[in-house]
């Protein structure tokens, strides 16, 4: 694995690996290195995996957005004279690829939006706040904040996950909150219809954060795309179907290879 570097606007991120270039873009209150189980991607793609803004070891903690998290690496891909990269984004990083897409489609090759989410009706948004607020433990400690998340978001609870949750689930309070809040405000609505990049959309069968239906809707809306149910997994495929979901991604990538 290639050491952190950072970028010249403070963005942390791993850099190593041949092939096209592939960007991962963690969830909310998760850190680059949460992507380990995908560092064996690295044999056939470059990877580039960033902390996002207030995030990891990313301590630029003003302008806690959507747009500005994509804006950031948008400017980490033209620093690195990346020309165009496939966009991977799970839960908050799908909203985070959808908007690189608004801002920048000429640098999207591909799109893999996994257990994410395109808008929160308007109406459901305090609710789902509070709810979140209260699930989360979020006036509670540190340590029962990552409990109660761990509990929401995994559907095997053995200890390996567990384990592997709590070290790369790192929730910074105030820029947890910030980032919540900013989720409840995407409206992709309007733009999904206007993605013309290949698309792989994955959901999780016993997804309780961002349930699969949500991402059936957003497949519905972008044409040509692809949707998959992985069985047996909660919000994180990524650490509890790790093979299927390596596998699912290498399929989908070098089916859209740029040729040679």
């Amino acid at each position: 694995m290639g050491i952190s570097n950072v970028s010249m606007l403070g963005m942390p991120y791993l850099h190593f690996g041949d092939g096209e270039p592939l960007v991962l873009i963690h969830g909310l209150g998760e850190v680059k290195e949460g992507w380990e189980s995908q560092f064996e991607l690295a044999d056939q793609y470059e990877l580039i995996i960033p902390d996002l803004r207030g995030h990891g070891e990313c301590f630029k903690s003003e302008g806690i957005s959507i747009s500005n998290f994509a804006a950031d690496v948008i400017h980490l891909l033209d620093e690195l004279k990346i020309e165009s990269a496939h966009i991977l984004g799970l839960s908050m990083g799908g909203a985070v690829a959808q908007e690189i897409y608004r801002q920048a489609p000429h640098l999207v090759r591909s799109l893999m939006l996994i257990s994410t989410f395109h808008f929160f009706p308007k109406k459901l948004r305090k609710p789902l706040f509070n709810l979140k607020k209260v699930r989360l433990g979020v006036a509670s400690t540190d340590v029962a904040l990552i409990e109660k998340a761990a509990h929401m978001s995994l559907y095997s609870w053995s200890e390996k996950n567990l384990e592997q949750f709590k070290r790369y689930f790192q929730p910074k309070r105030n820029i947890f909150l910030k980032s919540l809040k900013a989720c409840f405000q995407v409206n992709n609505i309007s733009l999904l219809p206007t993605i013309k990049v290949p698309t792989l959309i994955i959901g999780c069968q016993y997804d309780s954060v961002l349930p699969v239906w949500i991402q059936f809707c957003m497949h519905k809306l972008i044409p040509h795309s692809e949707f998959i149910i992985l069985r047996n997994s909660g919000h994180l495929a990524k650490l509890e179907a790790t093979n299927r979901f390596n596998l699912l991604l290498r399929k989908f990538l070098n089916r859209y290879k740029t040729a040679a």
